[in-house]
C-alpha cells in the first residue's frame, strides 16, 4: 500500500478498495518502524491523523467528498500548523505552537487532506545538505551515509523511504528540486507568487516559494492544484486564475522547444550526471521534442548574486527572533542587550548566524550599494537571460544537481562548496520562474536529477513534459533497496 502514488491513492479510496484510515494507519506504522533511521519527521501527529482519516472515511461515505478526501501526506516543518509545533528546523521555535495554519496548510485541509506530521529540514531553510536542522541531519535512504540535500531533506527522504505519497516543501534557491534529484523524487518549484507564502516562516521573502513534491509528475500536479490560489494576506499573491494542472498531462511533445544552456554542462558536472541528463534529453528526441542551444551568459553570477541578497532579506527576516514575543529565550537576562544576544547566541546555528552576518553587512551603511544595490542589478541581468531564451524556445533543461548525493561532513569545512552546489538551480529563484526535477537516472546507486524549467506561470507545460517522459521511463518508480 505504500507504494501507491497519490493517483492511485485517490482512484483507490474512490473505488473503496481501501479506507482512508487503513492507508494512514498503514503509514503511521511504516514511519513508527523505519523512520528512526532516516529522520525525516520532527512531529508525527498520529492521534490526530487517524481521527482525521476517520472523518474522511464518514464525509466519503455520505458522497461529498473533495479531491484529497483522507489522503495523507506531511508537511514542511516550516508551514505553521495550529496547535502543533513549527519549529524550522531550529531550536529557536522548537517551542513555537502556532495559533493559525498556513495557507498552504488552509488549502490542504478543505481539501480533506489527512497531515502525518512535520518534516525535517535545515534551520530556516537555510542548507543544500539538511546538516544544519536542531534535531539532526536526514539519511538519504539510498545510502544512509549520503546526504538527502536541504532545505527540503525530511520531505524528499520521507518521500523515497516511502512513508509518505506527498509532501509539501519550500523553494529559496533549490531547496525543493535539489533534495528531488539527490532522493529520486519529483519536485515542482512554481512560479514566484503562485502558491501563498503567508504561514510560511520567512528566509528570503523575494525568494521563498512553496511547491510540492511526490514521487511522479501527476502528483505534483495534482498537489498544486490543492496548493496554489489567490491569497489577499499575502502581499507577492498573484492574482490570476489557477487552471487545472492535469489537464495536459498528456499532450504530445511532438512541437516542443528545448533549450539546452552551454553553461550547465561544463566544468565542475559529475561526467555520470552529464550521461544520465544528455540520455534523457535523447528520449525527449524520441517523442519529437526539438532540442536548441541556448546560452544564459550570466549564470555564472547567480551564485555570488544570491548569497548577496538571501542574507540580506534573511537577516531582517529574522531580526523577529528576539526571545520577547515567543519562540526561545535565554535564562535570566540582566537586560535587553543581553537578552537579544544569547537569545540569539543560543538559539540560532552556525550557518543561520554566518547568513546573518552576511547580510547584515552587505545592508550596513557603505557597502549597501557595493554589495546589494550591485546583487539586484546582477539580478536583472540573470532575469533578462532567460527572457531572451524563452523567445526561442519552450522550457529549458539540464541537470539540477552538479553531482549525486555526497557524504556527511563532506563540504561543512567549506560553505562555498555547499553553496556551489545550487549552481544550476538558484537562477529560476532570482528570476521568479517556475522549475522542478525529476529522476533520469543513477550514479553509484544515486540518484540523478533532470530539471525543467519553464516561463512565468507555465507549470502546465512543465508538468506535461515531465509526465510524458515518466510515461516512457520508470526512473521515478524506483526505490532505495528494501523498501519496495
Amino acid at each position: 500500500m505504500h507504494n501507491k502514488t497519490l493517483a492511485e491513492i485517490i482512484a483507490g479510496l474512490n473505488s473503496g478498495a481501501f479506507s482512508s484510515v487503513e492507508i494512514t494507519g498503514h503509514l503511521l506504522n511504516r514511519i513508527r518502524q523505519l523512520d528512526p533511521q532516516y529522520n525525516s519527521f520532527i512531529t508525527v501527529t498520529a492521534e490526530a491523523a487517524l481521527a482525521s482519516a476517520e472523518a474522511a472515511d464518514r464525509q466519503r461515505a455520505s458522497g461529498n467528498a473533495p479531491l484529497f478526501c483522507g489522503v495523507p501526506i506531511a508537511h514542511k516543518d516550516i508551514f505553521c500548523t495550529n496547535g502543533v509545533r513549527t519549529s524550522c528546523g531550529s531550536k529557536m521555535l522548537d517551542n513555537f505552537v502556532p495559533p493559525y495554519d498556513a495557507t498552504v496548510v488552509e488549502n490542504f485541509a478543505q481539501a480533506g487532506a489527512v497531515i502525518l506530521g512535520k518534516t525535517n529540514m535545515d534551520e530556516f531553510a537555510m542548507g543544500s545538505s539538511n546538516e544544519t536542522s536542531y534535531y539532526g541531519p536526514v539519511k538519504n535512504p539510498w545510502d544512509v551515509n549520503c546526504v538527502p540535500g536541504g532545505s527540503s531533506g525530511g520531505s524528499a527522504a520521507a518521500l523515497a523511504a516511502r512513508l509518505t505519497p506527498g509532501a509539501t516543501a519550500t523553494d529559496t534557491g533549490g531547496s525543493i528540486r535539489q533534495p528531488a534529484a539527490l532522493c529520486g523524487v519529483t519536485g515542482l518549484k512554481p512560479t514566484y507568487g503562485r502558491v501563498s507564502r503567508w504561514g510560511m516562516v520567512a528566509f528570503a521573502s523575494s525568494l521563498d516559494q512553496a511547491g510540492p513534491m511526490a514521487r511522479s509528475a501527476e502528483d505534483c500536479a495534482l498537489m498544486l492544484n490543492a496548493m496554489a490560489s489567490f491569497d489577499p494576506r499575502d502581499s507577492t499573491s498573484i492574482d490570476r486564475e489557477v487552471p487545472d494542472y492535469t489537464a495536459n498531462l498528456n499532450q504530445p511533445l511532438s512541437s516542443l522547444k528545448i533549450g539546452i544552456p552551454k553553461e550547465y554542462f561544463g566544468e565542475g558536472l559529475n561526467p555520470g550526471t552529464e550521461q544520465a541528463v544528455r540520455e534523457a534529453l535523447t528520449e525527449y528526441e524520441k517523442q519529437g521534442a526539438t532540442l536548441v542551444d541556448i546560452s544564459l551568459p550570466h549564470s555564472h553570477l547567480a551564485v555570488p548574486a544570491y548569497y548577496v541578497i538571501a542574507p540580506a532579506e534573511a537577516s531582517a527576516n529574522l531580526s523577529r527572533f528576539d526571545g520577547v514575543r515567543y519562540g526561545y529565550r535565554c535564562e535570566d537576562p540582566k537586560d535587553l542587550r543581553d537578552l537579544y544576544m544569547r537569545t540569539r547566541g543560543e538559539g540560532f546555528g552556525d550557518e543561520v548566524k554566518r547568513r546573518i552576518l552576511v547580510g547584515a553587512y552587505c545592508l550596513s551603511a557603505g557597502y549597501y550599494d557595493a554589495y546589494y544595490r550591485k546583487a539586484q542589478q546582477v539580478r536583472h541581468l540573470i532575469k533578462q537571460d532567460f527572457v531572451d531564451a524563452f523567445a526561442t524556445v519552450d522550457v529549458i533543461m539540464g541537470p539540477t544537481s552538479p553531482s549525486p548525493a555526497f557524504a556527511f561532513g563532506a563540504k561543512g569545512d567549506d560553505p562555498v562548496a555547499m553553496y556551489l552546489e545550487d549552481v544550476f538551480t538558484i537562477a529560476t529563484n532570482l528570476a521568479g520562474l517556475p522549475g522542478m526535477s525529476l529522476p533520469c537516472g543513477f550514479v553509484d546507486n544515486r540518484p540523478v536529477g533532470l530539471q525543467i524549467i519553464g516561463n512565468y506561470f507555465d507549470e502546465g507545460l512543465m508538468l506535461n513534459a515531465a509526465h510524458q517522459f515518466q510515461r516512457a521511463t520508470d526512473w521515478h518508480q524506483r526505490a532505495p533497496e528494501g523498501l519496495e
